[in-house]
């Protein structure tokens, strides 16, 4: 029996694999237009940084880890997300003492969660996510929100929705927690076992609970938009003034929330409206976290990031009829006839790659016609054809495939005859 591969993953196979190179590309292009430097992190870190950085409260951290003991006795985990590894990389490499801040970084990565696979969500997925790290300003706040939306616009995305909400600063949030806990505690017992542990550790997490979503005390539960002090609100409203500014527009939705701890401030969302993406419509999620990089070790330093799933974005992408533009056609292929013909191949073929082109050949002794036909499959736009003959007379013949025009040329001159009709197309 053939060995199957695990369920939540998938092969990205040549043909697929175009669709995610140009969403990275378009990634990487408009981060780079925004001064975000690309940073790499371990795959695997040390469970205590999920367990410090996420939250020992969050369905990421007690139930969708890949956690495993290593030979020296250590626990480590494959990493669920990207926020905590680049706090850790931010505190460990002293990335607080540059004196550019604030520290603006962005990654594409692995990332792996144990949790029920469906459309667009796999165990092991692609992350791309920004970090903001040393700034308290809120029009960087609009600014990780732009990028976000810039990127999914510029994939040719139309049916997206922007939510937005605070969730206040310390004082705020512990008024809005004892407000949530007198409103939750006579009923708790109605609640799934997750919600009851949360009560008295993190009452806000109640709210993002899958299962009693529908329970009546959800509707009903305090907002923490009226318990954001003076500074909150003042704080709130630069943030959707710059969205303004800048043209986004967003919805306020006061049941938005961010469970962990260490999240203050801004929190969003990125949404599908498209029909038939699918009951889940969430495509990004963001938000403010002014605790993370002191929990972990480092200096008290404000953060502001957002993450998605590169997955979930080509489902968005196909739920639109967005097209990829993706190249699958070769510029040359070359066909030889003969012994002699064969090995010289291989050398003309090593000068049309160095030169640019991209090039290719038979590799399995086939006829002519044959050739050609593996020319026509790899959408080729120009074949490079010789044999005996025309070794003996230093000359190739050159056939444009989409017209039919054949030319012939010396055989010196080959290579840049398709390096110049390349560069005419591109011109």
């Amino acid at each position: 029996m053939a060995i199957q591969i695990p369920r939540g993953t998938q092969d990205i196979l040549p043909g697929t694999i175009e669709k995610w190179q140009y969403i990275e590309a378009k990634a990487k292009e408009i981060c780079e237009r925004y001064n975000y430097k690309e940073i790499r992190t371990p795959m695997f870190e040390s469970t205590e940084l999920f367990q410090r950085g996420v939250g020992d409260t969050t369905d990421v951290v007690q139930k969708e880890m890949y956690t495993f003991e290593d030979r020296g006795g250590r626990s480590l985990t494959l990493r669920p997300e990207g926020t905590a590894s680049v706090a850790r990389s931010y505190v460990n490499n002293k990335m607080f003492g540059s004196p550019n801040q604030p520290t603006k970084l962005y990654y594409i990565g692995q990332m792996f969660r144990y949790e029920r696979p469906q459309a667009g969500r796999f165990r092991q997925f692609v992350q791309f996510g920004i970090e903001a790290l040393g700034s308290n300003d809120p029009s960087i706040d609009a600014e990780v929100i732009a990028l976000a939306v810039e990127l999914y616009q510029s994939l040719g995305l139309k049916n997206l929705k922007v939510v937005i909400n605070s969730l206040g600063d310390k004082e705020s949030r512990q008024a809005h927690r004892e407000a949530l806990i007198n409103h939750f505690q006579p009923r708790i017992e109605e609640f799934c076992g997750d919600c009851q542990a949360r009560l008295e550790k993190n009452p806000l997490r109640i709210l993002d609970c899958k299962k009693d979503r529908n329970h009546e005390l959800m509707a009903s539960a305090p907002s923490i938009l009226e318990y954001l002090n003076d500074e909150s609100k003042a704080y709130f409203d630069k943030v959707v003034a710059y969205l303004e500014a800048l043209d986004i527009h967003y919805e306020i939705d006061p049941n938005l929330v961010r469970g962990l701890d260490y999240y203050y401030h801004t929190a969003f969302e990125i949404m599908s409206t498209s029909e038939g993406f699918g009951a889940i419509t969430t495509l990004c999620g963001g938000g403010r976290y002014n605790g993370l990089v002191q929990e972990i070790g480092g200096p008290e330093t404000p953060g502001i990031g957002f993450a998605l799933s590169i997955e979930r974005l080509i489902s968005a992408m196909e739920a639109e009829n967005v097209a990829f533009p993706t190249e699958d056609a070769i510029d040359c292929y070359v066909v030889a006839l003969g012994d002699r013909a064969k090995d010289t191949a291989v050398k003309l073929l090593h000068d049309l790659r160095k030169a640019g082109v991209v090039a290719e050949k038979d590799y399995q002794d086939k006829k002519l016609k044959a050739q050609f036909k593996a020319a026509d499959r790899l959408q080729a736009k120009y074949t490079i054809v010789f044999g005996e003959d025309e070794l003996d007379k230093g000359v190739v013949s050159i056939k444009e495939m989409e017209t039919g025009e054949q030319q012939e040329v010396s055989f010196q001159e080959a290579v840049h005859y398709i390096v110049k009709k390349k560069s005419r197309e591109r011109s």
